[in-house]
């Protein structure tokens, strides 16, 4: 088995940290919230929020990822903060909902903005344009880690480029509305309402991607300065840009024409630019959500491939091939992406992810406090302890319990998965002591 190598800098990091950022959320997670909460200050409000909470996120896992720079995120920090189990069914959630369902998820978004750009492709069936996206993009991967980089950064360079472009053209055209920002039923009282916290799941769900740089530590030059910086910067630049980009939407549309409109970016393109331009600018949607379905195919690997080395997962995926690429764990996460294209829709999945990656993440902030009281050393520190931890996991329950009452389906299944997980260790590893990996 070739191990992985230390040949990804801070811009690629960094790159990949924005790419798995924005996806599908913001550009169709606004057209849920507006249904729900009608509000579009209070909607600003919820991804402002969700940024600040991203943020405490991200500082909290750049110094676990100082403490313990390998590959594997979640699944390393719980096993060594808590108990082996811990760290498995992060490991477990990663593999469902942490990546195999979100890359679903942008790949079914994709689709359905392809069909926007596409007339004639409107007859395919969304789910075979997801599916062969998938596979593409999968095929890339599984062939070299460095050429796969390179291609990821060109990605997200051009597709934040591209976004700042439609931001700075639909707030010129001169023709949106300010007077679509008005208070609507209730305004900032929703902010106290459970019904705030579901669409902070949204919100949730669509910065969830600010902890990549953590999967793929193990192949990052420097991690003890590469990984605060990378997580840092990759996450204000996207804080900025998903303020901006609901900015524009409610500029080109009031909030009742968004509601329960999945093409929240295409609608707001067309309104503002007109059509041809409109056009344009969802085809650009479209390539950002294949760069978020490169970026996510590219880090969630490194988690099975962590779990697989330890003897956590089946010994095959641990394999990485001479050009620095776990592929079987690269084609089997691309397997069960097209099994979750098959079984659900947009909504559906942006639900069950959210649940589930609320639970994971929290506990893995929890994790700083635990580390911290054993002395453990680390050269980067979280800014704002012991109140930063405690604002992310306090956000995680809020969010969690508002999903029980709201979405209680969607709840279960995540919890399902979650026992799944524990009942795969109880039968396969209980009683075993995996060997962790030396850091290199």
């Amino acid at each position: 088995m070739t191990p992985p190598k230390r040949q990804l800098g801070l811009w690629i990091t960094a790159a990949i940290v924005v790419a798995n950022m924005i996806g599908t959320g913001v550009f169709t997670g606004t057209g849920f919230m507006a249904k729900a909460l009608h509000d579009p200050p209070t909607i600003l409000a919820a991804w402002v929020i969700g940024g600040i909470v991203a943020l405490c996120g991200a500082s909290c896992y750049a110094e676990l990822g100082t403490m313990m720079p390998r590959a594997g995120g979640e699944y390393v920090y719980l096993r060594e903060a808590f108990h082996p189990i811990a760290g498995f069914m992060s490991g477990w959630i990663s593999l469902t909902a942490g990546f195999s369902a979100p890359i679903a998820a942008s790949a079914l978004a994709f689709a359905t903005y392809q069909a926007k750009v596409f007339p004639d492709m409107a007859a395919v069936s969304p789910k075979i344009v997801a599916c062969s996206l998938i596979c593409g993009v999968t095929a890339l991967h599984s062939l070299d880690t460095k050429v796969g980089g390179w291609v990821q950064t060109a990605f997200t360079t051009l597709k934040v480029l591209l976004i700042t472009a439609f931001i700075v053209a639909g707030l010129g055209s001169g023709r949106g509305d300010w007077s679509h920002f008005a208070h609507e039923q209730g305004g900032f009282s929703n902010i106290a309402t459970w019904g705030f916290g579901i669409q902070l799941m949204y919100v949730s769900f669509s910065y969830s991607g600010w902890n990549a740089a953590a999967y793929i530590a193990g192949e990052v030059k420097r991690p003890e300065r590469t990984l605060p910086r990378s997580l840092f910067i990759g996450t204000m630049l996207v804080m900025v840009l998903y303020l901006l980009l609901n900015v524009v939407y409610f500029y080109a549309l009031p909030s009742e024409k968004l509601a329960g409109v999945p093409e929240v970016g295409d609608l707001a393109a067309r309104a503002l630019l007109g059509p041809e331009a409109g056009q344009l600018i969802t085809s650009l949607i479209a390539l950002a959500l294949v760069s978020a379905v490169s970026a996510m195919i590219m880090a969630g690997p490194r988690v099975y491939s962590s779990m697989a080395t330890d003897g956590a997962l089946p010994r095959p995926l641990a394999w990485y091939s001479s050009r620095g690429v776990p592929t079987v764990a690269v084609v089997t996460q691309g397997v069960l992406a097209c099994g979750f294209v098959l079984a659900g829709t947009i909504d559906q999945l942006l639900r069950f992810v959210g649940f589930t990656l609320a639970l994971s993440a929290g506990l893995t902030c929890c994790a700083v406090y635990v580390m911290r009281s054993r002395g453990t050393p680390a050269t980067y520190r979280t800014i704002g302890y012991p109140v930063t931890p405690a604002v992310f996991v306090l956000a995680s329950l809020w969010i969690a319990i508002a999903q029980i009452q709201t979405n209680p389906l969607e709840s279960l299944i995540g919890a399902a998965v979650v026992a799944g997980g524990a009942m795969v260790y109880a039968f396969t590893l209980r009683g075993s002591s995996p060997k962790p990996v030396p850091s290199s």
